[in-house]
């Protein structure tokens, strides 16, 4: 039976209860008296109880006390001596142990329908994506679910619909509404060879485009499934409420002995008045809302991140955000836009030109596709190479028509003549990085590429910086070229000329100080981001690269590493604010109940400790969902 079905069960069964309570001092009774309140709280008990009394009895057989065992013990208590009391003739006080589960009950159900509003990322997420799609086949458009749709299908795109999954346009354009995926409120204007995101709503024009993944490998059901993950993951913080938990639970069983004792023995109060005291000790102490502090405020943390664009994996990676003081970044497509072009060709541009594409024409390198374009643009035909060798590095080396030859950076050879590393030196001062060109080990020329800063770089250290983080650029590019992109952008230190096996230990070695976020895109950056504290993976970058980040910024936007940072250290504020007021709620509560204060007429009967207890588990949600609410942007970092 559901939470919300027990609830209304024993409400139906409590209000008899209550009236009878109610009508007491006029002289109203139920017809039967005591022997229906049995009937009425012995069927609450059966049904709406029986969960609490399965989990106390198994946590007792584990010899474990959890939140249930003191639920489970203090109603039990109260209808075990009320049955006592109606077979002796004695005053019963059945209404406390019904009140109480009824009570307890209605905070679980308000706190799993608050839960649902935390985590309804995941339901509106699966509600973005298409129903079908019209996908071309011999020439001609048939409508078909989007179960059936597989990769290499060329699916049409008409104004107004969505795009059914990820793909690459192949004919037409338009601008794209990538809001539901991204966060990205503008359209993006889309053309051929431009990739295009399942569940995103296209404008104004018609476009084919293939599909290039489909089912579970869509962004939109990466983004689903990570949300899940992190919704259902646990902070390191919980861990240690858990062990807070395990000993609560038998001290507040304590508390609750020794209050009886006390009121009964030396105080000499009625059994029936000392029970009621320790009854209301153990239910007014019952941890619920330690349970659930971390766990509301982390579903409504990842779900918000979830719609601006940024996926928090699980809690631990949130957790450990917290504590980042140092941010380290990847220059070529991270802090630029990793799209570098050729600018400037020193030497003979067409041998130049031919040597470096001939040789680039089988490398993986960034730097290569730019050489490539430039050759297509000067109508230069690559050679054949034999014997290609890439050097970890440093470059490429081969054959290029039986001749040795060589592209890559100034440790490719031993010295460089004069003239050109005066260039050199000139064309890195222009933020250009410079690859050596040349033949049988010597030079014959340069290339000088550049790569500019993404507009939103600048604006995000910026904001990092303000925020009291160091800023680091990490790359392997040369200390010029890096130290001209690092003063554009406004980053605090550079360490440069680093190898790709090498990241990861300039990050451990930063990391000795204080904990650090690495932010990357590329395949040599996995590493990096598995050995940082915390991994930010730009969306664009490559799979194995989004794989290691434990946050992921769909929108490659840098401006979105605050934005993370700020929601993870705020989510986790929330969890420690959380945890405070339960347990502050409990420490005061436990004397109340007592009877500490009683002779100042200040006196919590079960019932009352009951709906107490479920008013604090609904505080704790309430406050996880403020974070809906709360603000990531100064008004200048918004206008930005």
């Amino acid at each position: 039976m559901s939470v919300r079905n027990r609830f209304i069960f024993s409400l139906v069964f409590s209000l008899p209860l209550l009236v009878n309570m109610i009508g007491m001092p006029f002289g109203f009774m139920l017809p039967g008296g005591a022997w229906t309140q049995f009937w009425l709280t012995s069927a609450i008990m059966a049904v709406a109880a029986w969960p609490f009394l399965q989990s106390a009895w198994a946590s007792f057989r584990h010899h474990h006390a959890n939140m249930d065992t003191l639920v489970a013990i203090g109603t039990v208590t109260a209808y075990v001596y009320s049955v006592y009391a109606l077979l002796t003739d004695r005053a019963v006080f059945f209404e406390s142990a019904a009140f109480v589960i009824t009570f307890i009950l209605l905070g679980q159900y308000l706190e799993a329908r608050m839960k649902d509003t935390a985590s309804n990322a995941v339901g509106k997420l699966m509600d973005l994506q298409a129903k079908d799609a019209e996908v071309v086949r011999d020439g001609h458009p048939v409508r078909v679910p989007l179960a059936e749709v597989q990769v290499g299908d060329v699916i049409r795109v008409r104004p107004g619909k969505k795009i059914a999954v990820d793909g690459e346009i192949i004919e037409g354009s338009s601008t794209v509404d990538e809001s539901m995926v991204t966060g990205e409120s503008m359209p993006v204007v889309k053309k051929v060879g431009d990739k295009v995101i399942g569940a995103t709503l296209n404008s104004n024009g018609t476009f084919l485009f293939r599909a290039s993944k489909v089912g579970d490998d869509t962004l939109l059901a990466q983004i689903v499934e990570m949300v899940k993950k992190a919704q259902t993951s646990h902070a390191p913080i919980q861990k240690t409420v858990d062990k807070i938990a395990d000993i609560f639970v038998p001290v507040v069983l304590i508390a609750a002995i020794a209050t009886f004792a006390v009121w009964y023995v030396f105080l000499h109060a009625s059994l029936v008045n000392a029970l009621l005291f320790a009854v209301s000790v153990v239910i007014i102490a019952c941890p619920c809302a330690l349970g659930i502090a971390t766990p509301t405020a982390l579903m409504v943390g990842t779900g918000r991140s979830a719609k601006l664009g940024i996926l928090i994996k699980n809690g631990e990676v949130l957790e450990a955000a917290n504590t980042v003081k140092t941010i380290v970044f990847d220059k070529t497509g991270t802090i630029t836009v990793g799209q570098p072009k050729v600018t400037d060709i020193v030497g003979d541009e067409k041998t130049v030109l031919q040597l470096a594409a001939s040789l680039e024409a089988a490398s993986e390198h960034p730097l290569a596709a730019a050489v490539l374009a430039q050759a297509k643009v000067s109508q230069v035909t690559a050679a054949p190479v034999t014997d290609f060798k890439a050097v970890e590095g440093r470059g490429v080396t081969g054959l290029v028509a039986g001749r040795s030859a060589f592209i890559g950076n100034s440790k490719m050879i031993d010295q460089l003549p004069a003239a050109l590393a005066t260039q050199m030196t000139a064309l890195q001062k222009e933020a250009k990085t410079v690859v050596v060109v040349g033949e049988d080990q010597h030079a014959i020329g340069l290339i000088a590429i550049q790569d500019t800063p993404k507009a939103s770089s600048a604006p995000a250290i910026a904001a990092l910086k303000q925020r009291g983080y160091r800023t680091v650029m990490l790359t392997g590019d040369n200390r010029r070229v890096a130290a001209a992109i690092a003063q554009q952008v406004g980053i605090d230190d550079v360490i440069a000329d680093v190898l790709p096996g090498e990241k990861a230990a300039a990050v451990a070695k930063l990391q000795a100080d204080a904990p650090v976020a690495f932010v990357g895109d590329g395949i040599n950056d996995a590493p990096a981001l598995t050995t940082a504290a915390v991994g930010i993976a730009m969306g664009s970058g490559t799979d194995i690269a989004i794989e290691s980040g434990g946050i992921v910024l769909v929108k490659n936007d840098l401006r979105d590493v605050v934005t993370a940072l700020t929601l993870a250290r705020k989510t986790f504020n929330r969890i420690r604010l959380n945890l405070f007021w339960a347990f502050i709620y409990n420490t005061l509560g436990i004397p109340i109940a007592a009877g500490v204060f009683a002779g100042l007429g200040l006196v919590l009967s079960p019932e009352l400790a009951g709906l107490g207890m479920a008013l604090s588990s609904l505080s704790v949600v309430a406050s996880s969902l403020l974070l809906n609410r709360t603000k990531l942007q100064t008004k200048a970092e918004a206008v930005a």
